[in-house]
């Protein structure tokens, strides 16, 4: 029995380091391009030396619209080092974006996404999904839902000690 478990144990432990070494390479944020609602083309990219929140959210979703505030309240707070980048996944709303980011103050650049952009960050299974990446362009969190500010902030001032 011990001569069939120790080529299986050998095995789990390479799969092991391998699958760590892949999910590591997969913790860079993706880079992409979409168009902002006032028609300037946004990269990631462009926010090199930033920590930045992508928030894929839509004017439709009632847990987005009560996370709005707190997303709006962390751009003033942390603002000479925090980049918020909201991706609306309105396809039948994208003309109520605009209205909408002007009747809820919204002070974060709002870009229209597509489905390219959630599959280059592993699919959006529901809305909102935000993403917390790292100076060096590592994600570093990823929150499936609404998301307490506290939870941000507190991931946001840990990524600032660094």
């Amino acid at each position: 029995m011990k001569n069939i478990l120790a080529p299986f144990a050998v095995f789990v432990l390479i799969m092991f380091m391998f699958s760590n070494a892949t999910f590591a390479q997969e913790k860079k944020a993706p880079d992409f391009s979409l168009k902002s609602v006032d028609g300037k083309t946004v990269k990631l990219s462009d926010y090199k030396n930033k920590i930045v929140i992508i928030d894929f959210w839509a004017t439709w979703c009632p847990p987005c619209r009560k996370g709005i505030p707190d997303l709006i309240e962390l751009q003033k707070e942390f603002k000479k080092d925090l980049v918020i980048l909201g991706i609306s996944v309105d396809s039948d709303t994208k003309p109520d974006v605009p209205g909408f980011i002007k009747s809820y103050g919204i002070n974060y650049t709002v870009v229209y996404g597509d489905q390219a952009t959630a599959k280059l960050f592993g699919g959006v299974s529901g809305i909102p999904t935000s993403f917390l990446i790292d100076k060096k362009g590592n994600i570093v969190d990823k929150h499936v839902g609404l998301v307490p500010k506290e939870t941000l902030a507190n991931g946001i001032k840990s990524l600032l000690k660094n």
